[in-house]
């Protein structure tokens, strides 16, 4: 997939191409019947397929005190979105300028123009352009003097939910902890990645050493609380079982921000440090407590690790 920082860098006779707008945070399950119909769209129409989306979220600069956390980090997103098979991403800064141009010079400027666009794809709540004017409606008056279609794609619930699949839901989810939940919305296991640092030793010190993850990680973790899971070495290509803990170890108390370690099962001597690793949650199996002493909390974490096992089918 080939990926565009700015419509200056698209070549000229790129298209023509079939496009699909949005900010695609967490490249969910609604985000990927899009991409899906794009690419059908895309092949009949005999253009490339192209995914628009931002740098940021939009609220970041028009509202910030509203804006979300990201469900995952601008380079995952593109990532994710690469791994649909696509043939493009333009990634547009989302900024002052971007956010005062009018809607229909969008869409002249670089749906037209740097991209040759015959259909473009979008939600039905999609909105851009200066004020938030530009909606599908408008998108459809524009299509016959620029010489594109536009496909509105609706809504997608999960089978027996009467929600429809979005960002704020996957959020939510996160937040409760329901990783399972969070994972059906996003058509992919919840997964967090960074590099294993050197934490305060304390997992080693009670007998059950672990990866700490640095603080820049590519996605939203899920709530405090310990999970069963696995752990994917970029280095090695190994993937290993795993208990993990995330929060500031409030029995301790003197963790300064949220973290994510995981204590691989049935390994010993693991060297990670260095290492870009991926934690996957699959299970939630407690919230986080602050423990009475130390034989508690070891007597706990003991119980957690047999608990992950037995989630992970390796008992």
């Amino acid at each position: 997939m080939i990926v565009f920082r700015d419509p200056a860098e698209v070549p000229a006779g790129f298209g023509p191409s079939v496009v699909a707008i949005g900010k695609f945070d967490g490249v969910h399950v609604g985000h990927r019947v899009v991409i899906e119909r794009m690419k059908v769209d895309a092949q009949s129409a005999h253009a490339k397929s192209v995914a628009v989306t931002f740098d940021r979220n939009p609220l970041e600069v028009l509202r910030p005190e509203l804006c979300p956390e990201n469900v995952v980090a601008t380079q995952r997103k593109i990532e994710l979105l690469g791994e649909l098979g696509i043939d493009a991403t333009l990634v547009l800064t989302f900024d002052r300028a971007l956010a005062s141009l009018e809607a229909e010079e969008f869409v002249k400027r670089i749906l037209v123009d740097a991209l040759q666009v015959v259909t473009v794809l979008v939600g039905r709540d999609f909105r851009f352009g200066r004020g938030g004017k530009g909606d599908p409606e408008l998108l459809r008056e524009l299509g016959p003097q620029y010489g594109f279609t536009v496909d509105v794609v609706e809504d997608v619930h999960p089978a027996g939910a009467d929600r429809r699949v979005s960002s704020s839901w996957i959020r939510e989810l996160l937040a409760a902890g329901d990783v399972a939940g969070a994972a059906e919305v996003l058509g992919r296991p919840v997964t967090v990645t960074g590099e294993v640092v050197h934490g305060l030793k304390r997992g080693r010190e009670l007998g059950f050493p672990t990866a700490n993850l640095s603080e820049v990680i590519d996605a939203l973790a899920p709530a405090d609380g310990v999970y069963a899971g696995w752990l994917d070495d970029h280095v090695t290509g190994i993937r290993h079982p795993a208990a993990i803990s995330v929060g500031t170890n409030p029995t301790f108390d003197d963790v300064e921000r949220r973290q994510v370690e995981a204590h691989v099962l049935g390994e010993s001597g693991l060297d990670l440090y260095g290492h870009r690793a991926t934690v996957e949650f699959t299970d939630h199996l407690r919230g986080m407590t602050a423990f009475d002493g130390m034989d508690a909390l070891i007597a706990q974490i003991a119980a957690d690790v047999a608990e992950a096992r037995r989630r992970l089918g390796l008992t």
